[in-house]
């Protein structure tokens, strides 16, 4: 145990931790030059892509120093806000962190709320300063930034290049001497935390897990703490660029598992896995669950795949801890599921990967938040709406309260008008402003999380020209005056494009929702009417006409009676066809209201 340690990499977005990681890697000789390839960790498409980080990626490194050799256990994490639960489940497999800091873009919100949590698990803290070898570089300003940040000495701080390879040797040495190796005890009870799991079509579930106290041996009679579940350890192993199956995996060390689990469900993420002869008798404590941010609902294009997207949920659910759903229906859509997601890059995410993984086709309707309703009749007791259609009758309604964050805002002083301008146009309140650095302020805002659901991060990169980060927490739930707009199509609720939205922005809302279906809706023979509603009041309305035939054509010359007796006859047929038709909504529609300000 003396010779292994655990450690994974912090960061804001773009400061290069999977670049670092390549670096790594490569010195340690884990990946041969002819196997490696940019970010080498992130292994979906879609990572590659966008150029982010999704999953934390665990692999083993061997390397010697000072005679001795060394089993080092790195986890890449993410860097986005959205995501930051993968990284707190990397965090408590580790000792030590190293956090790292962009030279040219300085530290940032993520930057500092990753800090946070590392803190929060008692982690070792290895400050990096990366793209030293940058144009742009503020390697002075920076070290001051991370010296009044962490409270360490500027020597500490090392100074590196993941594209370069400079620094990678100081890294290396800083892990062996500055993170402590794992404690416990080989000779007690089994204690494994899984901190991740993947689904195999061929293997089933495999699990990835730290072990705490105790060994694990291939063929083992092992149980879940959660479930008490029980099965065979099929194969245990170690994590390099594949699994590397081996006899036994012992204490301080991170490894896999393959049971032949094949119901996702089975397997719990921040579960402990103990041995059926000899347990353990408390669970590790360290994980939270997750709460979700945003709720939304997703539903398959064919009413009848109901039960395949339900299969390709739990196998995401499984790769995604952060992912929850339920199952819902709508009048509009038939059968679904009400997720809840982390945030809004988290959702788009989701929906790519079941059209990519699992060629799921599905239909995602508004986003929203969940709030709080409380009844006349019971005024103490509180109602959770995480729908347009779980709200109660406004009749019946004592109070409805909505949840706030803390949105912390990382930007140059050039920018603070803007931001203003934004968050208090968002009934945001300003709690604190704070100069880090001359050049860098940092604004704290109270506001309601149904306004940052959609577009704000969006609108906050366009008016700082990109120069400033964004990290929130939820904190309370507040009274505030929520209404719900109903969109009608003729007279009839479409009750996937509902939304819960405060009193005071509901008509410019509605106004834009309603000329926005108008353009994506296709005209029929009959006048659509599109209006927007809040109980029984329309609050905006707009009209596509119908589609005329010219029924005349045939008449050449003649009597005007014989031309009025056609267009009667039609204006009868369009009048019945309106009574009986049905509006075609394209999928376009359900998306509109993300993108009502373009």
């Amino acid at each position: 145990m003396q010779h292994i340690r655990n450690f994974c990499i912090i960061a804001h977005i773009d400061h290069g931790k999977s670049t670092l990681a390549d670096r790594l890697l490569e010195f340690t000789k884990t990946i041969s030059s002819r196997d490696m390839q940019a970010q080498v960790l992130d292994d979906m498409d879609l990572e590659r892509e966008k150029g982010i980080t999704i999953k934390s990626h665990a692999i083993q490194m061997d390397y010697e120093y000072k005679g001795n050799k060394y089993t080092l256990n790195l986890i890449d994490t993410p860097g986005h806000v959205d995501f930051s639960y993968e990284v707190s489940r990397a965090l408590a497999a580790c000792e030590g962190a190293l956090l790292l800091v962009d030279a040219s873009q300085g530290i940032q919100a993520q930057t500092i709320s990753n800090l946070y949590l590392a803190l929060d698990n008692d982690l070792e803290i290895i400050p990096v300063i990366n793209k030293i070898d940058m144009d742009g570089a503020m390697i002075p300003e920076v070290t001051d930034q991370i010296v009044d940040l962490i409270g360490c000495k500027p020597e500490e701080i090392i100074l590196a290049s993941g594209k370069s390879g400079i620094g990678i040797e100081e890294i290396m040495s800083g892990i062996i001497e500055r993170i402590p190796a794992p404690k416990g005890d080989p000779n007690a009870p089994l204690q494994a935390l899984i901190f991740d799991s993947v689904f195999n079509s061929f293997r089933g579930v495999i699990a990835y897990y730290r072990i705490f106290n105790g060994k694990l041996t291939k063929n083992d009679r092992i149980k879940f703490f959660h479930t008490d579940n029980i099965y065979t350890a099929d194969e245990v192993g170690t994590l390099k660029m594949g699994l590397i199956p081996k006899k036994e995996v012992l204490t301080g060390d991170v490894g896999y598992i393959i049971t032949g689990i094949k119901d996702a469900k089975e397997i719990k993420v921040g579960d402990t896995i103990s041995l059926v002869s000899n347990p353990c008798l408390d669970y590790i404590h360290g994980f939270e669950d997750v709460k979700p941010m945003v709720f939304a609902g997703i539903f398959p294009v064919v009413t009848e795949d109901f039960e395949e997207l339900r299969d390709c949920m739990e196998k995401l659910q499984l790769n995604d801890a952060s992912l929850t759903f339920e199952p819902e229906t709508s009048q509009a859509l038939g059968f679904g599921f009400r997720c809840g997601f982390l945030g809004m890059l988290h959702m788009e995410i989701i929906q790519e990967r079941l059209e990519r993984e699992f060629n799921q086709t599905v239909i995602t309707t508004v986003p929203n938040v969940s709030f709080k309703a409380y009844l006349t009749k019971e005024p103490d007791q509180a109602i959770i709406v995480n729908n347009p259609t779980e709200m109660p009758d406004p009749s019946k309604l004592d109070r409805i309260e909505e949840p706030f964050i803390r949105a912390q805002i990382i930007t140059l002083p050039d920018y603070i008008g803007n931001i203003m301008t934004l968050c208090l146009g968002k009934r945001g309140l300003l709690i604190n402003q704070h100069y880090l650095t001359p050049t860098r302020v940092e604004l704290v805002f109270e506001i309601p999380l149904a306004e940052i659901v959609f577009d704000f991060y969006d609108k906050l990169k366009s008016c700082t020209r990109g120069y400033a980060s964004f990290d929130y927490h939820p904190l309370d739930y507040r009274e505030s005056d929520i209404a719900k707009m109903d969109i009608l199509l003729n007279g009839d609720k479409v009750d996937a494009l509902s939304a819960l939205i405060h009193r005071s922005r509901a008509q410019d809302f509605g106004r834009k929702l309603c000329s926005k279906l108008k353009d994506l809706l296709t005209r029929h023979q009959f006048v659509i009417a599109i209006q927007a509603a809040i109980g029984a009041k329309i609050v905006a309305r707009e009209t596509i006409s119908a589609m005329r035939k010219d029924v005349t054509a045939k008449c050449y010359g003649g009597d005007i009676s014989r031309k009025r007796k056609l267009l009667e006859k039609q204006k009868e047929g369009k009048k019945r066809m309106r009574q009986i038709g049905n509006v075609e909504i394209p999928q376009e529609a359900f998306l509109a209201v993300l993108k009502l300000d373009e």
